[in-house]
């Protein structure tokens, strides 16, 4: 944290305070075109509770106030349900932070609650307006995790989203991924981008956490991992994190083009063996979901089972945006007929993808996805809400 800035939990006496602040964002919200974040929200017996459960904190910044957060441990209620995803960690304790708020002329006030909070939790949750844009970017660039949308008591959708300490991992390996690796994806298409990346490591890591590492195939996977020295969370961060490093060469052969690049970058002799190096380098090459045979080794299986990123509306809106950027030249029923030639191509009974693990967490959202292809009444539905939202 910056020296110069100091937290504390907040007390009665600072109510008034507190509620400037939040009249300041709110105020900011506005000028940002967000008019319908915190409509009579924070109150003041919001903000006595906070205080009460010792949950509330002011940030100061030499002597002088400059911020307000609550830091909430516990399950969150709003969090039950998940809309359009779901939560990737639903078995380990978490805190909430709530009611981020700044007074005026002052920046950074985000960036030091979160590490903050981080330094007290290694699992953590926040939501936040979808129009909240400066707050989206502060939470990516954070290592969050975007996982669905929650609802507030009066019904009004939240953006959700997850973070992990994974304090498994060599912090100097973790470093590297996030100063060398994921800046480069960046550059790459709205599937590949660092977002992605963190999704598919976080999936990959609750794999190893939970302990399903039963693959679906039992001939799959027959390389063993007990002779080597790294534990399976490391190679699975590992892998997870440079399976899409090759996108640079295209997609349709990045699979290929990451595995080089990975048995290429001498950075990981600094935490892997070469058999180590070759396993992550096999599983970037094999985790494609049009591959048509098991990955080579168990790590594999996991990596690719966490690339599976199956969401039911999530797929639908992902195939009409794609095909409206790629064939810019087709009329309404031709994107009607791409969308439904790929659904049906690589999801629906008897497509492409394969799910490689047992009690996969892609098992239900994939059942309910093939139920939505099947009901084309339904997913007509969809692809005119999509391709109207994307004209």
């Amino acid at each position: 944290m910056n020296e110069k800035h100091t937290i504390r939990k907040a007390t009665e006496a600072d109510i008034e305070l507190i509620l400037k602040m939040f009249d300041h964002s709110r105020t900011v919200m506005r000028a940002d075109g967000n008019h319908s974040q915190w409509v009579g929200y924070p109150t003041c017996n919001d903000v006595a509770a906070d205080i009460a459960q010792g949950v509330a904190y002011l940030m100061y910044c030499e002597n002088t106030p400059i911020g307000t957060f609550a830091l909430v441990p516990g399950v969150e209620p709003t969090y039950a349900y998940i809309d359009h995803g779901r939560w990737i960690d639903d078995r380990t304790p978490y805190a909430t932070l709530h009611r981020l708020a700044a007074m005026p002329g002052t920046g950074g006030i985000a960036e030091a609650a979160f590490r903050f909070a981080k330094e007290r939790y290694d699992h953590l949750r926040v939501d936040t307006h979808h129009s909240n844009r400066p707050m989206h970017h502060i939470l990516e660039k954070e290592g969050f995790v975007y996982c669905g949308i929650i609802y507030m008591p009066d019904g009004g959708p939240r953006d959700a989203y997850e973070w992990w300490r994974y304090d498994e991992v060599p912090a100097d390996l973790k470093e590297y991924v996030e100063q060398e690796i994921l800046p480069r994806h960046e550059a790459y298409d709205a599937a590949h981008r660092p977002d992605h990346i963190r999704r598919v490591i976080a999936r990959a890591m609750e794999i190893v956490d939970s302990g399903k590492w039963e693959v679906e195939n039992k001939a799959a996977a027959p390389k063993t991992l007990s002779s080597l020295h790294s534990p399976l969370s490391t190679l699975a961060y590992a892998a997870a994190a440079m399976h899409d490093i090759g996108i640079c060469e295209g997609r349709e052969v990045h699979h290929l083009a990451s595995g080089r690049i990975i048995r290429a970058d001498r950075n990981l002799r600094r935490w892997f063996s070469e058999e180590e190096i070759e396993l992550i380098a096999q599983a970037a090459e094999d985790h494609r979901a049009s591959a048509t045979t098991a990955p080579r080794s168990l790590l594999g299986c996991i990596v690719a089972e966490a690339d599976r990123d199956i969401e039911p509306e999530t797929i639908v809106r992902r195939t009409v945006e794609y095909g409206l950027g790629h064939y810019p030249t087709l009329d309404r029923e031709g994107h009607w007929q791409r969308t439904l030639d790929h659904l049906h191509e690589k999801y629906a009974e008897g497509g492409y993808i394969k799910l490689w693990m047992e009690n996969s967490p892609n098992a239900a959202p994939l059942a309910d996805l093939r139920a939505i292809i099947k009901d084309e009444q339904r997913l007509r539905q969809l692809f005119e809400k999509y391709i109207t939202l994307n004209p």
